[in-house]
């Protein structure tokens, strides 16, 4: 297990130098061997940042990969106000907050506004049928003794003092009022589930008996006091805590829930989500045509979203207008607002000055992982946040489980799970700074790279298990990396999407 991107106990790697001359990042040379952006054999950059050898990979590959290395070895112009070059390698380092930091600023950020809204918005009280996925607003407390008489754990006979047994004519089954108490002496058949006469000693489980041609009762073993009888209050007494407030509702709850006597669940209800889709450049049916692309977006965040615990009150489409963008921000009563596009600074990208006209504070303003850096979580003035995502597939769903993901489980008082973290089947080339997301697939405890991983690829996504977390420098074959679930892949789509 580790908690941040860097594994613990990782071997050291060897000496060498950087493929291009550099000192490695981190201390770390670039990695050998792997899928979207990794090397497979013995290729090598050259002098020139240009790919010697193919070495197992594809133009796909080498695309990113030469991209992954010269986007921290190119030169630029410091922009004004904008950090130094940095004197050991003459480029200089975009900004944004680490991914980490980020990850755990969303988290602050739902936490806030969930304490401050303790107490204006109140738990609602929902069926047992409408409450998976949802969280305990207040303690599961036992309505009544669990189990509420002293029943049978078994199919058999009730018998009362030592044996044989005559046999009574009547028997016990499951739903049966009180019966009789038995007689010392006395056994009666019983089915399992079913209430045990007063004065039973034992239940006689049906292989453990046997009949005798005069109808009594033969015990083939010993049988002890209070075998197989399940005694009143044995799982719990009427008041106790069965489980704390904060709890996620998933079946087993329900099932609980509904033993102990409960009709419906106090529970905390679900952050509200507006989704507002940007760009003037996207179908919403049919085949791309006259440089218009299909929206991924709009299909894919909605149902995301509700896995994570969202109430998606609408999806807008709002092109390239910032006036539309200003009024959907302004007038929506979400609590929390997600957009798609237009965080970055292009002639279109209007999310940062429509959030800085609304006089919103930004708590992240670009994070450093790859894809998805250009993403954004702002807080509106009256206390409600926007989390602005890239436009390219990829890159959004990074910045969905960078800040959305942890703002939304904290606002659903949900807390995090326990990272985890699985060796790679295969090495993964690092961006030189910043973190990267790749999707994988998890076989026989491994975690293997997919292909097709580009900011603007969802056909690796679509076949992942998880997105592994890459440390700048990248991780060698058999190193261990930090692993984001995909929730639907534990759980079944049947269960996630409700």
């Amino acid at each position: 297990m580790t908690t941040s991107g860097n594994s613990v106990g990782r071997p050291p790697v060897n000496d060498r130098p950087s493929v291009d001359g550099r000192p490695p990042v981190d201390g770390r040379p670039p990695v050998d061997g792997g899928a979207l952006g990794e090397f497979d054999g013995p290729g090598e950059f050259n002098d020139l940042g240009e790919f010697d050898g193919p070495a197992g990979l594809d133009d796909r590959d080498v695309q990113e990969a030469l991209s992954l290395v010269n986007e921290g070895r190119t030169a630029a112009v410091p922009a004004p106000g904008s950090p130094p070059a940095s004197p050991e390698t003459g480029h200089r380092h975009h900004g944004g907050t680490p991914w980490q930091r980020a990850r755990a600023l969303a988290d602050r950020a739902g936490r806030s506004v969930r304490a401050a809204r303790r107490n204006s918005r109140a738990a609602v009280r929902v069926p047992l049928e409408d409450a998976l996925g949802l969280v305990l607003a207040s303690p599961l407390t036992a309505l009544t003794d669990l189990p509420p008489f002293d029943t049978s754990a078994m199919d058999g006979w009730a018998v009362a003092g030592p044996g044989p047994w005559r046999v009574r004519d009547d028997g016990v089954l499951a739903g049966d009022a009180e019966p009789a108490p038995l007689a010392d002496g006395e056994a009666t058949s019983i089915a399992t589930g079913a209430r045990i006469p007063r004065d039973t000693t034992a239940v006689l489980r049906t292989e453990h008996g046997r009949l005798d041609a005069a109808g009594r009762l033969h015990a083939r073993r010993d049988t002890g006091h209070g075998q197989d009888i399940r005694t009143r209050g044995q799982e719990c007494r009427s008041g106790d805590q069965l489980l704390p407030e904060g709890t996620p509702v998933t079946p087993p709850v329900l099932g609980l829930a509904a033993a102990a006597g409960y009709d419906t669940l106090a529970v905390s209800p679900r952050p509200r989500v507006e989704i507002l889709v940007l760009g003037d450049e996207l179908l919403t049916e049919g085949r791309p045509r006259d440089g218009l692309i299909r929206d991924a977006l709009g299909p894919m965040l909605p149902p995301w979203l509700r896995v994570l615990g969202a109430e998606v009150t609408a999806v807008r489409r709002l092109g390239d207008d910032a006036g539309a963008l200003l009024r959907a921000i302004t007038g929506s009563d979400a609590d929390l607002i997600v957009t798609t596009g237009g965080t970055a600074a292009g002639p279109v990208d209007h999310v940062h000055p429509i959030l800085h006209k609304a006089g919103a504070e930004l708590l992240v303003d670009g994070v450093q992982v790859r894809p998805g850096h250009p993403m954004l979580l702002a807080r509106l003035q009256d206390g409600r946040h926007l989390v602005g995502l890239p436009g390219n597939p990829l890159a959004a769903v990074s910045g969905l489980l960078t800040l959305a993901q942890p703002l939304l489980r904290a606002l659903g008082g949900n807390s995090a799970p326990d990272p985890y973290a699985l060796p790679l089947a295969e090495g993964v080339q690092g961006h030189p700074h910043d973190t990267r997301l790749v999707p994988v697939v998890l076989r026989a405890d491994r975690a293997r790279p997919l292909h097709y991983a580009g900011p603007a690829m969802l056909r690796g996504m679509a076949a992942a298990d998880a997105l592994a977390v890459i440390p700048p420098g990248g991780l060698r074959a058999g190193e261990e990396s930090e692993l984001l679930d995909l929730p639907w892949t534990l759980a079944g789509t049947g269960v996630c999407f409700t």
